[in-house]
């Protein structure tokens, strides 16, 4: 099940955000809770963000964030992230799944993303949903605790 965020996911939202598995594939450095807590507010007061939850349980997050004017036929899936104790279980899968049926109600025809050219598992996991690498973005994202930049590959998929 997908739900809208609220006030009451934020120790679980930024568990996902600070877990050093998560971390590095995520726009944010790591940080203290209360540095954390304005992004926060500010990502739930867009209703932007979303959780992913199986029989009860938080297991997943992701933004989605519609575009405007000659692109307002495209959504941009962020912040995916799954819980580290229930990966390798076919959570993501699940997860996109439920995302792309979200989107698909929601009209949107394009799905556009952005994931870290080094991380295998997420592009794996992009590709057997139906994305497809549509170009490279050097030095997109600089990970500051590392002083470094990262590649990333733009994906898409058209519904």
């Amino acid at each position: 099940m997908i739900r809208t965020a609220g006030q009451e996911d934020f120790d679980f939202i930024f568990h996902l955000y600070m877990h050093p598995e998560n971390n590095p594939w995520l726009l944010y450095e790591q940080m203290a809770r209360d540095e954390f807590f304005p992004i926060f507010n500010e990502l739930i007061s867009r209703k932007q963000l979303f959780i992913f939850e199986e029989e009860g349980i938080d297991v997943g997050m992701f933004k989605l964030q519609p575009m405007k004017y000659r692109n307002s036929h495209i959504i941009y899936l962020g912040g995916v992230a799954i819980d580290s104790g229930c990966r390798l279980q076919g959570a993501g899968s699940r997860m996109l799944v439920e995302v792309l049926s979200k989107i698909r109600e929601m009209d949107f025809t394009r799905v556009e993303l952005t994931v870290a050219t080094v991380n295998h598992a997420a592009i794996r996991l992009y590709e057997k949903m139906g994305f497809q690498n549509e170009g490279l973005l050097r030095n997109y994202s600089f990970l500051k605790s590392e002083n470094r930049y990262i590649d990333e590959f733009v994906m898409g998929l058209l519904l």
